[in-house]
């Protein structure tokens, strides 16, 4: 970033100096190549020489890149203009980066359109932009425009290096005004874009104010994935009798921790947390910001939702790899953990899993990133995700059950509890044992519904942003001092429990977050020992076996 600075403000003094010695000046053009999370400003730069008419390209670019010199040329030719019978020279810098994707054939074009100097293009009376604008997008050879991935991500890289207007495809442009201050154009043809080299009143950027006020989005409304609507054809349509495992969803969601629910097949865990995205709150702009780059950079972007605000819920399969998972590539594309950020990882039947799978998110629950590092290049991932897994007792699923037997051995369910690890379960706050409930008691159904769950959730939320500005579950040691207040009781009865049931200190520091949590949803101010009392009683795994 501070190189891209330090050339915007060489490029400054050089148009100073040629309008000093009355030469024209012509704009510098910015493209993006994306790489992992960061990505790179690249410098389009187009000479015209005498010799034969042929088209060189230097920069080190990959296929992609190179084929954009065939698109561009009849792009050109089928959108009016004639194409410069001279040598070409296109340069992309800095020349020891890798330049990848198919974003650049609009930027070449613009640029080989100035460089050969087709001014019928422009208004009469009218000159160039005299600022740097960063380009992207992909050229049809009828010179219609296609929109391309991480356009938010360049917009951004692009506006903290202080260029603030952009060029993208129509179908792009919603997404790129998401990035506060940038300025853009989303034009439809090679045409339109180069027209826009001579008129800066083309640009706009949206207005968000107020746009991220509220709490929930349509928080009047019942939503399809309510706690209290049935679903026909779900195989088990209610969630019947699970008043503890509803109330530690609430609590999970109120302070972003982390939930293991076992227990027999058909108790209701997987649909109850199916439905735990409906409890989050709305990101923050910056959240959102962070994670809209991320689905970007990965293309999952919808034009109708260019800003992601919603928490990010997802579900892979047991089958899914560790470069699946964590992200990786020759691109280091982002995994499952990192399209989760700020969001949900659900694991349904945890179990399952590929051990290696399971050992790798320990690091990434502790410090919200993940590093990966592909042929001599790096990247950081944000990946500050809330883990929710559901698994079986045992194989067979029937191990405890009063009313089923169990067919498992003492080593296969010794085995099958060893994926997790210690370390691992060490990170998970809250571990709830669900029971087959008694359907013929349905009046504890009336405190399911998503408006009521959302009333006290919304109260710790609230609280949390303006203490702290983060959730409780990823306080740090010194701000657990500060921020955990307890009263004396509250404090030797996690003394004593921390002996009882050996905790280790992440869980006695867990105990502290949760009881936070709680305090947080009634608006104490301390921590009592009521709230001390459950958050132990979450947090305890002992009668897992």
């Amino acid at each position: 970033m501070q190189k891209i600075a330090m050339s915007s403000m060489a490029m400054t003094r050089a148009q100073n100096f040629l309008q000093f010695l009355g030469v024209k000046y012509f704009m510098q053009i910015y493209s993006f190549s994306p790489f992992g999370y960061e990505g790179n400003l690249v410098t389009v730069e187009v000479d015209l020489k005498r010799g034969i008419p042929a088209i060189d390209m230097v920069g080190l670019a990959d296929g992609a890149v190179k084929e954009s010199r065939e698109r561009m040329k009849s792009a050109i030719r089928n959108s009016g203009f004639e194409f410069p019978v001279e040598r070409v020279l296109i340069s992309l810098s800095p020349a020891d980066l890798k330049k990848e994707g198919a974003g650049f054939d609009l930027p070449v074009a613009l640029s080989v359109l100035c460089a050969s100097r087709q001014n019928e293009g422009f208004p009469q009376d009218s000159e160039m932009l005299d600022f740097p604008v960063m380009v992207m997008g992909e050229l049809e050879l009828s010179g219609t425009l296609r929109p391309v991935r991480a356009i938010h991500a360049a917009a951004s890289t692009a506006r903290s290096s202080g260029i603030s207007h952009c060029i993208v495809p129509a179908a792009n442009a919603s997404e790129a005004r998401e990035v506060s201050g940038m300025k853009v154009f989303g034009a439809q043809n090679l045409r339109e874009a180069f027209s826009a080299l001579s008129n800066s009143e083309l640009f706009t950027q949206a207005d968000r104010g107020g746009r991220l006020e509220s709490l929930f989005e349509n928080s009047e409304k019942i939503e399809e994935v309510d706690f209290a609507q049935v679903i026909p054809g779900s195989g088990f349509e209610e969630i019947f009798g699970q008043p503890d495992l509803v109330r530690a969803l609430q609590i999970a969601a109120a302070g972003a921790h982390n939930v293991l629910a076992f227990g027999p097949p058909g108790c209701g865990k997987t649909l109850a947390m199916q439905r735990f995205s409906s409890l989050l709150p709305l990101l923050t702009l910056e959240e959102a910001q962070s994670t809209t780059r991320i689905y970007s950079i990965a293309g999952l972007l919808s034009p109708s939702k260019p800003l992601v605000r919603t928490p990010p819920f997802r579900s892979p399969h047991q089958s899914s790899t560790l470069e699946g998972i964590c992200g990786g590539g020759t691109n280091c594309r982002p995994g499952e953990i990192s399209l989760a950020h700020n969001g949900i990882l659900f694991l349904d039947e945890a179990a399952e899993f590929r051990a290696s799978v399971l050992q790798m998110l320990r690091v990434p629950l502790e410090s919200g990133a993940i590093t990966l590092s592909r042929a001599g290049r790096s990247t950081i991932f944000p990946a500050k995700f809330q883990l929710l897994m559901a698994t079986n007792p045992c194989p067979c699923g029937n191990f405890g059950s009063e009313k089923k037997l169990c067919l498992c051995s003492s080593r296969s369910i010794e085995n099958y509890w060893k994926k997790f690890s210690a370390p691992l379960l060490d990170r998970i706050d809250l571990r709830v044992k669900v029971d087959l409930a008694d359907e013929e008691n349905s009046a504890v159904k009336q405190n399911y519904s998503t408006r009521a769950l959302r009333q006290k959730i919304a109260i710790a939320t609230k609280i949390q942003r303006e203490r702290q500005g983060t959730k409780n579950a990823r306080l740090k040691p010194e701000q657990i001092r500060e921020i955990c207040v307890c009263t004396n009781e509250a404090r030797e009865m996690l003394e004593r429990a921390a002996s009882r049931h050996d905790f280790s200190p992440r869980a006695s520091a867990a105990c502290y977050k949760i009881a936070r949590t709680i305090a947080d949803m009634e608006a104490s101010p301390k921590i009592s020992a009521e709230h001390m009392a459950e958050a132990i009683d979450l947090r305890k795994f002992e009668d897992i076996l």
